[in-house]
């Protein structure tokens, strides 16, 4: 059989690219594809438990691996089609002092994404907070990661500005959280009963944990109310708005149940009959 058709290609330069050239070239990509995909069903296996954490840390490994072995692969497939890298790198250094003049934004989200990516500090299926925006993340790449709002709305987001801006991590050391509902009472109202009704309402609100146990903070003497804070345990930090709205319902039950005031701002107004009489002659 003739193979003579795989030398067939075309001239750049010094350099002749062939057909094999191109098949090679392709097979490379395709046996680092399918080593990439048996690495990560490999993974999967061995942690079957399929954390949070360690759904991050496997997505954080395949990552890194494919990076590195795309290099390689590139790197082997210049080799083999005679192209000199030493060569390529000293010619392109001027070029590349331009672009990274001019794309330092780009270079730092890219360096940024490195550095996310090795120190796990943010991984894939993490809650974060940045600039106020509490959101879940999809996907970390080089230059940007893909986090999902509680609204359901997708955002792009520079590494950089993961890296240098004060980013929350809700999931970081432990998926639990300990969450705040703050509640005032009328002047008068039996603090202890308050307390207990407080404790109650967190108790029979799902997702609460019962260990640690809830607990209930006099915060202040207000203007108009005496200011409690409730404190809880939960490990569904995606969800603590909704939390929240279910306490804040069995607060309000329990407190119309047991005659507990949630009394409205009061004012008091002060009229001076002197002033008054000025005033109108």
């Amino acid at each position: 059989m003739d193979f003579s058709w795989l030398e067939k290609g075309i001239h750049v330069s010094k350099y002749h690219f062939t057909v094999s050239d191109a098949l090679y070239l392709v097979v490379v990509f395709v046996v680092i594809r399918l080593l990439l995909g048996g690495l990560n069903l490999l993974l999967r296996r061995a942690n079957k438990s399929e954390k949070p954490a360690e759904v991050g840390k496997r997505y954080t490994l395949v990552k890194l691996v494919s990076y590195f072995a795309y290099t390689i692969g590139v790197v082997m497939s210049l080799d083999f089609m005679g192209v000199d890298i030493t060569v390529l790198l000293v010619g392109s250094a001027g070029l590349l002092v331009g672009l990274g003049l001019g794309l330092q934004h780009l270079f730092n989200d890219i360096v940024s994404g490195f550095v996310v990516l090795f120190e796990g500090t943010v991984r894939v299926g993490d809650i974060v907070e940045v600039d106020g925006t509490i959101a879940k993340v999809q996907q970390i790449d080089i230059r940007t990661s893909k986090v999902v709002t509680r609204d359901g709305i997708t955002i792009l987001m520079p590494n950089s500005l993961i890296t240098s801006n004060k980013v929350i991590n809700w999931s970081h050391s432990n998926i639990t959280s300990r969450l705040t509902v703050t509640v005032g009472v009328a002047y008068g109202s039996d603090t202890e009963k308050v307390k207990a009704l407080l404790l109650r309402a967190a108790s029979e609100t799902k997702l609460v944990l019962k260990t640690p146990g809830p607990m209930v903070i006099f915060q202040d003497f207000a203007d108009s109310s005496l200011v409690f804070e409730l404190r809880y345990w939960a490990n569904k930090s995606w969800q603590m708005d909704q939390i929240k709205s279910d306490i804040r319902f069995k607060i309000d039950q329990l407190f119309r149940e047991n005659d507990v005031k949630i009394p409205f701002p009061q004012r008091d107004l002060h009229i001076i009959s002197g002033e008054q009489n000025s005033l109108v002659k």
